[in-house]
């Protein structure tokens, strides 16, 4: 077997779909299937339950994940330290972030990054922001931002890219919820009255939690929503209403769509940092990542 086809193993067995995992790796669908049925007899035993529906790991396919992970990881780390200080930096880094991530602190990254090192390879996967850390303690990505939670798992480490202050946000438009947020002032308002649009997981919620226990109410849920920008959206219909992230709302589409609340929730504001395994850190390429987004953190407090 070799790497490109435990990379192809891998995005079947994350997106369990051939259409998807081969757009992922660039090759056909029909190219992806012939891969993974020579890995498969290299191995000896399937890795996938296929039928015209659905594609499943097999209770094998499920181990030989964490192989397939450990190895690339190995193999990449073992080309890192081969490095020597006179020789161009090269090899590549996945990196995960939300999509709003991608524009506002991403970008910068990317660009002082590749103009530096230009024969690195970076892999850029959007989701989830509560998905960060998970993604990074599994090794499904070398490198993510994420909202910094109370405490850190052990064995990840952190450095701060910037600071977001949350904001309650409500819809502009004519909705059942208009009687209620328009009728009233700020210090009248009943928040028990209102439908919430919640994250699944992740500091989001948990201080949106936090501010709900502050006003003593459970709060009514409409919906439980994975990433930030798609809660904008569903507060610009009139579903409901939700703390955000002031970054989220300044890169979505729907920002004329809603309103600020100024509510007193304690404190707001919300730190966000690049997170790595620490020993992913010991591969040159990772290094010279963090590094740069600690310089541009730096500078950027310089220029301010």
């Amino acid at each position: 077997m070799n790497h490109k086809q435990l990379k192809y193993f891998l995005a079947l067995a994350e997106t369990l779909h051939f259409g998807r995992a081969s757009n992922l790796c660039f090759i056909s669908a029909p190219t992806l299937s012939r891969q993974i049925k020579q890995l498969e007899k290299e191995v000896g035993m399937p890795l996938f339950i296929r039928d015209n529906r659905s594609v499943s790991l097999t209770s094998q396919g499920k181990a030989f994940v964490d192989y397939a992970n450990a190895t690339l990881n190995q193999w990449r780390l073992f080309k890192g330290q081969c490095q020597t200080e006179q020789q161009v930096l090269s090899g590549e880094a996945d990196l995960y972030c939300s999509v709003t991530a991608s524009y506002s602190y991403i970008y910068k990254l990317f660009a002082a990054f590749r103009k530096k090192y230009p024969d690195v390879e970076l892999n850029l996967n959007t989701g989830d922001p509560a998905l960060s850390i998970s993604n990074v303690q599994a090794e499904k990505a070398d490198l993510a931002v994420a909202v910094k939670p109370t405490e850190l798992p052990a064995g990840v480490a952190y450095t701060k890219l910037g600071e977001a202050r949350l904001l309650m946000i409500a819809p502009t438009m004519e909705c059942p919820l208009s009687e209620c947020i328009n009728a009233v002032t700020i210090n009248e308002l009943d928040w028990s009255k209102l439908a919430y649009i919640v994250p699944e997981q992740g500091v989001l919620k948990d201080r949106l939690d936090d501010f709900c226990t502050q006003q003593n109410f459970k709060p009514k849920v409409y919906a439980h929503v994975s990433g930030h920008e798609a809660i904008v959206a569903l507060v610009s219909l009139g579903f409901g209403v939700a703390l955000v992230p002031d970054v989220v709302l300044s890169q979505s589409p729907f920002k004329q769509q809603v309103r600020v609340f100024p509510i007193d929730a304690g404190n707001t504001d919300i730190e966000i940092g690049l997170i790595s395994k620490s020993t992913r850190l010991k591969d040159p390429v990772n290094l010279a990542i963090w590094k740069t987004a600690q310089q541009i953190f730096n500078d950027n407090i310089e220029n301010n």
